[in-house]
C-alpha cells in the first residue's frame, strides 16, 4: 500500500516512470483500493519548498487543466472516484488531490495516456495472462511493479510484462548502475550505466 501511494503521487506524479496504473487481482480490489485512498487521503499536499510536503505544485495551470480533464472523462466513462479528484486552492500555485480512479477500463484514456499527475487508475483481472495483457496494451513501457506472494508469480508476470524496468515485490528501487530506459514509446535507448 506504500509502494502504491508513493508510486502514484512521487514528484506530484510527473515523474516518467510513476505508477499510474495499479492492476488488482479482483479478489483483492476492494481491500487494497480502500487501503489505498485511507493513505492517500493522509499525504501532505502543499509547499514544495516544507519538508512535509509529500505531493507538490502542479507544473502549470494548463497541466493542472488536462489532469482534471483525465478525472472527468474517466468518470463520465463510468470510473468512479474512491478519493481525490478536486485541485486544492492554497493561494498560490495549482494543486491536485492525491486521486484514485477504480472501475477503470483498459480503453479509457486515463489508462492509457501518461497523465502526468497525482492520479492512479485501478484496473482489475482474473488471471495472470490478463493483468500481462492490460500491462501490454498501451504505448509505454518504461517500468512497472509486480506484487504477489509467490514469487514464481512475480517471475511469470515479470517476464511476461513489456517494460525497462520491472521490480518485484517493491517499486522505484535501483542504483544508477543500472540501466534505465524502456519500450514502445517510453524513451530512447538507455540511460545510465557506462555503456550507456
Amino acid at each position: 500500500v506504500d509502494a502504491v501511494v508513493f508510486g502514484a503521487n512521487f514528484n506530484a506524479g510527473e515523474c516518467c516512470n510513476a505508477g499510474s496504473r495499479l492492476i488488482l487481482h479482483r479478489s483483492v480490489a476492494d481491500e487494497i483500493v480502500g487501503r489505498v485512498a485511507e493513505r492517500s487521503r493522509q499525504v501532505v499536499v502543499g509547499d514544495p519548498l516544507d519538508p512535509a510536503t509529500q505531493v507538490g505544485a502542479i507544473i502549470s495551470p494548463e497541466h493542472l487543466n488536462k489532469i482534471e480533464t483525465y478525472v472527468r472523462e474517466a468518470r463520465s466513462g463510468g470510473a468512479n472516484l474512491a478519493a481525490g479528484g478536486e485541485r486544492l486552492d492554497f493561494g498560490a500555485g495549482q494543486f491536485m488531490a492525491p486521486t484514485i480512479l477504480e472501475g477503470v477500463r483498459p480503453d479509457m484514456a486515463v489508462a492509457r495516456e501518461e497523465v502526468f499527475g497525482p492520479v492512479l487508475s485501478v484496473l482489475t483481472f482474473e488471471t495472470a495472462e490478463e493483468a500481462i495483457s492490460i500491462a501490454n496494451s498501451v504505448d509505454y513501457g518504461l517500468s512497472a511493479g509486480v506484487w504477489s506472494r509467490d514469487f514464481d508469480n512475480c517471475l511469470k508476470v515479470g517476464r511476461g510484462v513489456r517494460a525497462g524496468t520491472v521490480w518485484m515485490n517493491t517499486f522505484m528501487d535501483g542504483a544508477s548502475e543500472l540501466p534505465f530506459g524502456g519500450y514502445r514509446q517510453s524513451g530512447l535507448c538507455r540511460e545510465l550505466v557506462r555503456h550507456a
